[in-house]
């Protein structure tokens, strides 16, 4: 099992295999246009716009289940990502990450790379484990998504390296991927 087994769907409703990736490093992320952590679209877009030539790509998934805050509909939130932070990495149709509609996909991820905890010294993790404790204690119970912005690096294979949370900014995963992508080029 790995990723390739599962098929998403691109705003258009149109159905994809992620197989389509196949040899390519990846970093999915849920996503959210309203979220205190939507800043962090300019810096993943910087992460894609260095690596993509080195067969990585961002593949990001709007959700609506944290506070609400992907309210519109699937064009609002990918025209919304491109208007405001000049997004092009692909943004498909969006899904629910945690509870019993949760994407496959999701749920796989979730299973191949259990929540390791917040850094109770980073006080962006501690807010938000804070705030998950008053707002939503479900998600804090063991490997739900706990917010927008829940990262996953897949390996070239399709399998799940690493899982990192919303408070982890893209810019503290750029040396991760360039060690992927190092070995990728190693080994072909």
């Amino acid at each position: 099992m790995s990723i390739y087994n599962f098929e998403v769907k691109k705003p258009n409703g149109e159905t994809i295999s992620l197989s389509d990736y196949k040899g390519k490093a990846l970093l999915i992320v849920n996503t959210a246009s309203k979220c205190r952590f939507t800043p962090q679209f300019q810096d993943l877009q910087k992460l894609y716009e260095k690596y993509r030539d080195n067969k990585f790509e961002i593949l990001g998934f709007p959700c609506n289940q944290f506070g609400e805050q992907e309210p519109g509909s699937n064009e609002e939130a990918v025209a919304f990502c491109q208007l405001n932070y000049g997004v092009t990495f692909p943004i498909f149709s969006k899904i629910e990450v945690n509870g019993s509609n949760a994407h496959p996909l999701f749920q796989y991820l979730k299973k191949e790379a259990p929540f390791r905890g917040f850094d109770e010294t980073n006080p962006t993790a501690k807010i938000l484990k804070l705030m998950l404790l008053d707002k939503a204690p479900e998600w804090l119970a063991g490997d739900e998504i706990k917010w927008n912005f829940t990262k996953f690096l897949i390996d070239q294979n399709g399998n799940v390296v690493r899982r990192y949370e919303p408070n982890e900014e893209p810019v503290d995963l750029e040396k991760d991927i360039a060690e992927l992508l190092a070995s990728q080029m190693q080994n072909h």
